[in-house]
């Protein structure tokens, strides 16, 4: 595909979120920064890109959906400190499917930073160095590369993510 050919395929792109993200306010705000979504059930992560090549989606939203890019949204530590401990099991089944596909994950992580984890500004019990050394474990183990941003710009980043992610790929003649 050629520059101009990418970028018209580009002007399809849009967002899947994954049919288990409830519909709050603040989800549709993250929506309306995304600018076009559509839901779909995802076999791991909470967003993934679609985009159509030759008027057909390279995802059949009516499938459950293995993407190549996911992002698994987190709004706070806590939620994740609880994913890292209690809910550890069924999160790291969730990223053992990406990695058995072949996926690379995002694991962004709303209101939050590597020194909120440091000095432990979260209410978890979860021991810091715990809590950074499952985050730096999980990237090398699991292709996964944490984001940290504000709750008001995760649509924004969401979108950057994956709309760049499905760009590198249509260069690299991964579709079409």
């Amino acid at each position: 595909m050629n520059k101009k050919e990418i970028e018209a395929v580009l002007e399809t792109f849009r967002i899947i979120v994954d049919t288990r993200e409830q519909e709050t306010p603040k989800a549709r705000k993250r929506y309306r920064l995304m600018k076009r979504t559509e839901r779909a059930t995802l076999d791991f992560g909470d967003y993934a890109g679609n985009i159509d090549i030759d008027g057909i989606p390279i995802h059949d939203t009516a499938a459950r959906i293995k993407a190549p890019c996911v992002i698994e949204r987190k709004m706070s530590l806590d939620e994740l400190a609880e994913c890292f401990t209690r809910g550890r099991a069924r999160f790291e089944r969730e990223f053992q499917r990406a990695r058995d596909a072949g996926s690379k994950v995002y694991l962004l992580v709303e209101d939050a930073s590597y020194e909120d984890i440091l000095l432990h500004r979260y209410r978890s019990k979860f021991a810091t160095t715990s809590f950074i050394g499952s985050i730096i474990s999980w990237s090398i183990r699991y292709n996964m590369t944490p984001v940290f941003c504000r709750a008001e710009t995760s649509g924004v980043i969401i979108r950057e993510i994956l709309l760049r992610d499905m760009r590198a790929r249509l260069e690299e003649g991964e579709y079409g």
